[in-house]
């Protein structure tokens, strides 16, 4: 993460990235991050911050995270807590200025760029982001919706179908096998 944020911007991340001491050196570099926490992170809370009536929002405090001696962080964070059916998410933030039900909205629409990407890795067959700047980033992700568009019209005129794995895989090998065969037949050319 702190590779790719730039003092200024905020980061999103799930529980995975939860380390108190990256937490402090965000902050000190001025790179915001609103991070999903455990259930069981201790919080040692400084101070309650009101929570608006009907919210699905049910804890905003500042507090220290961790074991203090051990691994507490050593500037506060914002701890918010909210609902949705009926599951309990906890994200940790530097994000004081937001609302608690926008730091929540955080989250969420990270979890909405996960799922754009799990759709594009099953339906493009792409694992990996290759690019790390905005620019290359760009490109692959535009470069992956061009692919998939390609696909969604091949599949409505020649099959009449919406674009499924199966044609995918099936257009994948006839596009290698025509290959393979031109490539024999260039080397046919070349040899006579």
């Amino acid at each position: 993460m702190a590779k790719i944020l730039a003092p200024g911007q905020t980061g999103g991340m799930d529980r995975y990235y939860q380390c108190h001491r990256n937490f402090d050196e965000w902050q000190s570099e001025e790179k915001h991050f609103v991070c999903r926490i455990k259930k069981s992170t201790r919080k040692f809370i400084i101070e309650e911050r009101p929570i608006p009536e009907g919210s699905h929002v049910f804890l905003d405090v500042i507090a220290l995270l961790g074991t203090k001696g051990q691994n507490q962080t050593e500037k506060p964070v914002r701890v918010v807590g909210y609902r949705v059916d009926r599951t309990d998410y906890y994200v940790a933030t530097d994000r004081f200025d937001l609302a608690a039900e926008d730091v929540a909205l955080v989250y969420k629409l990270r979890w909405d760029i996960e799922i754009f990407f799990g759709w594009w890795k099953q339906h493009l067959n792409v694992y990996h982001v290759v690019a790390r700047s905005p620019h290359g980033l760009m490109a692959q992700i535009l470069g992956g919706l061009i692919t998939y568009l390609l696909l969604a019209i091949y599949c409505h005129e020649e099959h009449n179908e919406r674009v499924n794995i199966n044609r995918v895989r099936e257009l994948r090998i006839k596009i290698r096998n025509e290959l393979a065969q031109m490539m024999t037949d260039i080397s046919n050319s070349e040899a006579q």
